[in-house]
């Protein structure tokens, strides 16, 4: 008699349910799951259903789902995986010491796995990653023991991808026996050499397969933070053939199994005999009908075979080959059993239909959002206005790109934010580092001038301004891309306690030179003249060879070729404020020559522009530094790391040139340019006295047009907010670029 295949469903359902509860791989009475993980016997979540102590889970309900731990008896462990096959995967954390650009330390790390029941598995392999690197472990297996490798590269090209043969990663096995471990890794040179492309060094231990080396681990191994390792368990200390004198505290309780001794130190382990299947741990667990099941009902085991049976309310000879096992029910049960399982699968082909018809909907309506954005940002004018140019200028990265640069924008991936925006440090496919500045504002009627805006700032190729490479518009707020500096800011170096380096006076007259260059070429030299309006020691990058970068242009303000001035909202930083501009609101070049003028004060001084727990004469740094060279006090505030080193002449001199930016009234205070030719002229006689001064400007590659005359006292502006910072708040990579933009800039 057939019967319809609603039917049968019904049944396999049952036999489903059946077969998992023959299964069951824990102790009769125990719970066998912590989370997502199942707890097969001799393990045990609670006391009575492990084998005895060491073999204990421990099961922290505090995380959802819940999460299990080795223990207790040894350091919390999270267990990944439990084999009866004696393996224990547990998490192992990475080794990590990290350098900045100058040599200095800035994080460090160690990892230990104490583990003293259970011995670390030769299938693990002690990995290093790193150009600089060298990496230690020690441990205990009977005895110490300490060793480890070295792992070195000049250069990204001469490593291999999935290679770990000291080029860039190396490698090494783990003894036998050992039980505790400790790993360390460090820098041979601090990472000096290699920085820009590898600043830190990572060692870890692993199961073996488990890690394949990237080029791209080199730069940045921030979401490889564990790596599973093996643990090779067994019962006792003893042999099989001592254990089996004492049946009592034999653990291989079933019948059908094979008593294995340990070849990973003392104890043994029990598996089921060939042809049989299960927990060999536990009375009747090895069964022969899981190996080879012919049955399709219920399979009963006897010595040398087995036999088939049905459940209670079906019928037949439960062979799978045979009848089978057929419920028994009268007409008017199938008849109640269609109905609900025909709705069943109505509501199932539905939801499943909803879920699809939803998940497109969503996926168009995503598709638009990005072009509404694209549209709402200028986008369409920004790619007729490339295509209608010469040269190639900015470029447009979609969403996509920027969001696996950023890995989603991972909290990791942070360089600094406020109350405006937030930068990350990106990674493009070709492993190019960029800074990607997300801000939080837009101002949709100032669009027109933000493509505009891209499209000159991003042709700047000069060699002391950063980069502008190009922007994202598919996002509500467009999102700017620009090169990444490695050294971070000058005022890192003048004022961090933590990190700040002492420069030379050469290196800060360097340092002046270089940045008045730089302002001086966007003041002139293009084909519309920038105002950068939030000029300040954190605004000025240093790279790895300390050449200034003059940065973030969020700020900055274009100024068409018949105008000398802008009208604006007064916006920028307490202490480098141009007071003539604050009051006037009538922004000029000279608001940069006055910021510029606190930015020398800086150098000449080492004290912050603007810092409230100085005495209230000296809180403003530009007001105190004119007092003092009126009262002729120069030398008593000069910074002590540069009294010694250079001419207190050029000191003076260079004194002067602040001192006539700094003036009140713009129209007195001298140009970018002009300043920039002072600077250069000390720079050259500081050195040499026969040297030629340049400005620099000709060493620029002029993407742009250069105008046929250039307006000395042409008009940028800043940017547009009634709020101040000032740079002591700034957290140190906060400052790659910390002022919001305006109007999606």
């Amino acid at each position: 008699m057939k019967f319809p295949p609603l039917l049968s469903l019904h049944f396999i359902v049952v036999l489903i349910i059946f077969v998992a509860e023959v299964a069951s791989q824990t102790k009769p009475g125990c719970s066998g799951r912590c989370g997502s993980l199942e707890i097969p016997y001799p393990f045990g979540i609670s006391e009575g259903c492990s084998l005895d102590d060491s073999f204990l889970i421990t099961c922290n309900t505090t995380f959802s789902p819940p999460r299990p731990f080795l223990g207790p008896g040894n350091t919390p462990a999270p267990v990944l995986n439990i084999s009866l096959d004696s393996e224990l995967r547990v998490s192992f954390s990475v080794a990590r010491q990290c350098y900045d650009a100058s040599g200095m330390l800035v994080e460090e790390t160690t990892s230990s796995l104490v583990s003293e029941k259970f011995p670390i598995s030769t299938r693990n392999r002690f990995t290093a990653v790193g150009c600089d690197t060298f990496a230690a472990i020690a441990g205990t297996r009977g005895q110490n023991f300490t060793t480890g490798c070295l792992s070195l590269c000049d250069q990204m090209e001469s490593v291999t991808n999935g290679s770990c043969a000291g080029i860039g990663c190396c490698q090494t096995m783990i003894p036998i026996e050992t039980r505790n471990f400790g790993a360390a890794v460090g820098g041979l040179n601090n990472h000096s050499t290699v920085n820009s492309f590898n600043p830190c060094s990572f060692a870890f231990l692993v199961e073996e397969g488990f890690y394949n080396f990237s080029i791209a681990d080199l730069i940045d191994m921030q979401n490889k933070q564990d790596m599973p390792v093996v643990l090779d368990w067994t019962v006792g200390n003893i042999t099989c053939q001592e254990a089996q004198k004492d049946l009592t505290t034999y653990a291989c309780e079933a019948a059908n199994i094979e008593c294995l001794d340990s070849n990973n130190g003392p104890g043994y382990r029990c598996r089921c005999k060939t042809g049989f299947q299960g927990n060999a741990y536990l009375v009747d667990g090895c069964q022969e009908c899981k190996a080879s099941n012919p049955c399709s009902g219920k399979c009963n085991n006897f010595p040398g075979g087995v036999f088939c049976s049905c459940p209670e309310g079906f019928e037949g000879d439960g062979m799978v080959n045979g009848t089978g096992c057929r419920q028994i029910i009268n007409q008017g049960d199938q008849r109640r059993l269609i109905i609900p399982l025909s709705v069943s699968m109505s509501l199932l082909l539905i939801i499943i239909a909803g879920c699809w018809i939803y998940w497109g909907v969503q996926k168009r309506k995503l598709i638009k959002l990005k072009e509404k954005f694209f549209q709402q940002n200028g986008g369409l004018m920004l790619q007729q206005k490339l295509s209608n140019g010469s040269i190639e200028t900015a470029k447009i990265y979609t969403a996509e790109e920027l969001k696996e640069a950023t890995n989603n924008y991972h909290e990791s991936r942070v360089l600094g934010q406020g109350g405006y925006g937030t930068v990350y440090k990106g990674i493009l496919p070709d492993n190019k580092v960029v800074a990607i500045k997300k801000s939080k504002v837009c101002d949709q009627s100032q669009i027109e001038q933000f493509i505009n805006e891209v499209l000159v700032l991003s042709q700047i190729n000069h060699r002391n301004v950063v980069k502008l490479l190009g922007c994202c518009l598919e996002t509500e707020v467009p999102l700017l891309v620009y090169e990444f500096i490695t050294n971070g800011t000058l005022a890192d170096h003048l004022h961090d306690k933590l990190s700040a380096s002492s420069l030379p006076w050469e290196m800060r007259l360097k340092v002046a030179a270089e940045t008045a260059g730089a302002l001086a070429y966007l003041h002139s030299a293009t084909s519309m003249p920038i105002i950068h309006r939030d000029v300040k020691t954190s605004n000025i990058l240093l790279d790895n060879s300390y050449t200034t970068k003059v940065s973030d242009f969020g700020a900055s303000r274009l100024v068409p070729l018949d105008q000398t001035q802008l009208t604006t909202l007064v916006q920028g930083t307490l202490g480098y404020l141009d007071p003539e501009y604050f009051h006037s609101s009538q922004l000029t070049e000279k608001s940069d020559v006055y910021s510029f003028g606190v930015v020398l004060a800086e150098l000449l001084t080492g004290k912050q522009a603007l810092a409230f727990d100085r005495p209230e004469k000296e809180r403003n740094l530009a007001i105190y530094f004119i007092s003092s060279m009126k009262e002729d006090r120069l030398v008593e505030i000069l910074d002590d790391g540069i009294m010694n080193e250079g001419s207190i002449q050029k000191m003076n001199q260079t004194a002067e040139v602040a001192k006539r930016c700094l003036r009140v009234r713009g129209e007195e205070r001298p140009s970018m340019k002009e300043v920039a030719m002072e600077l250069e002229g000390l720079r050259a006689v500081e050195k040499h006295s026969w040297i030629k001064v340049d400005l620099g400007i000709e060493e620029t590659e002029h993407l742009l047009p250069i105008p046929s005359s250039y307006i000395e006292f042409g008009s940028n502006s800043g940017n547009v907010t009634a709020t101040t910072t000032t740079s002591g708040f700034d957290s140190l990579r906060d400052q790659i670029f910390s002022t919001p933009l305006h109007g999606g800039r």
